[in-house]
């Protein structure tokens, strides 16, 4: 596990559209490009149990997205997932990235599926904005990729009301504590180290002024579930689930309607694990993610 500490320490700053976003690199430079990209409404720290375990066979690329972790949260921005897929795709650009992998999670999961589509549009012809980027395999963590099967808790649900500014605002680092162990596995609970840090991140830069905005993303799910679902029911290259069954927002309610609709899902449920794999079961996600590439 890497120390919140020494994650920021060890990060960069990208200016996206004149907004200091948070970013940061690693791993094995002569290893295939893995793009790790972060859920609601945590931040790219989310990964630091698995980082050390996937530095030695990956190139790996993580950022906070905007109104997330220590990148700019600003309160006139419409949060789009649209955005956030330019944000990564633009980083990734000015890295030389050319082809890459994604490991995503929660709301990552929705941009990534954005940026599926984007790649199933370049290979067609009918997106051509001279982008050399192609993904080469997506392994999904628990998110709401189908919104018919999204369950939101009821923090989720009071945020995206008239009154989620307000709710935001009386948002604690208990209350935080508390939602994410309903969400969690019941063996599995968050620390009280990870809450601090949790807590540290949202509240970095006022950002429980903005947390009502950026959960739209779950009305977005809805309005762009044709080309989103399209995405991942069409992609031409690997595509892996690796799910937490006891997570009450995207378990295995969500993952038995992936069954349902992809065509050969390849699906890894990890017993006793909630919404979070990748801090509640670090070691197997790793293992379950380093068998998918082998068979890539």
């Amino acid at each position: 596990m890497i120390a919140l500490e020494q994650w920021r320490q060890t990060g960069a700053t990208y200016q996206f559209d004149n907004m200091p976003i948070f970013t940061r690199t690693g791993g094995n430079p002569q290893g295939p490009a893995l793009v790790l990209i972060h859920g609601f409404p945590t931040s790219s720290w989310d990964w630091c149990k698995i980082w050390p375990l996937l530095e030695e066979h990956y190139a790996l690329y993580a950022l906070d997205m905007i109104g997330f972790g220590d990148s700019a949260k600003p309160r006139d921005f419409a949060y789009r997932i649209h955005d956030q897929a330019t944000l990564i795709e633009r980083w990734l650009q000015e890295q030389g990235l050319t082809e890459y992998h994604i490991l995503a999670h929660d709301y990552g999961d929705t941009v990534a599926q954005e940026l599926m589509a984007r790649d199933l549009e370049r290979q067609s012809g009918t997106r051509q904005d001279g982008s050399p980027l192609r993904i080469a395999s997506v392994c999904l963590l628990n998110g709401g990729l189908f919104p018919e099967t999204h369950q939101p808790v009821l923090i989720q649900k009071l945020l995206l009301s008239p009154a989620g500014f307000l709710i935001a605002r009386l948002t604690s680092k208990q209350k935080l504590a508390n939602n994410l162990t309903h969400i969690f596995g019941p063996e599995t609970p968050p620390s009280d180290d990870e809450v601090d840090a949790f807590w540290e991140l949202i509240t970095n830069n006022d950002g429980v002024g903005v947390m009502h905005k950026v959960i739209h993303y779950m009305p977005q799910r809805k309005q762009f579930r044709e080309r989103w679902v399209g995405a991942l029911l069409d992609a031409s290259y690997p595509v892996k689930l690796i799910n937490g069954p006891l997570d009450p927002i995207s378990g295995e309610h969500m993952a038995t309607r992936y069954r349902q609709l992809v065509l050969n899902p390849d699906i890894t449920l990890l017993p006793g694990i909630g919404h979070y794999p990748q801090v509640e079961a670090p070691q197997e996600v790793v293992e379950s993610y380093l068998g998918f590439r082998a068979n890539v």
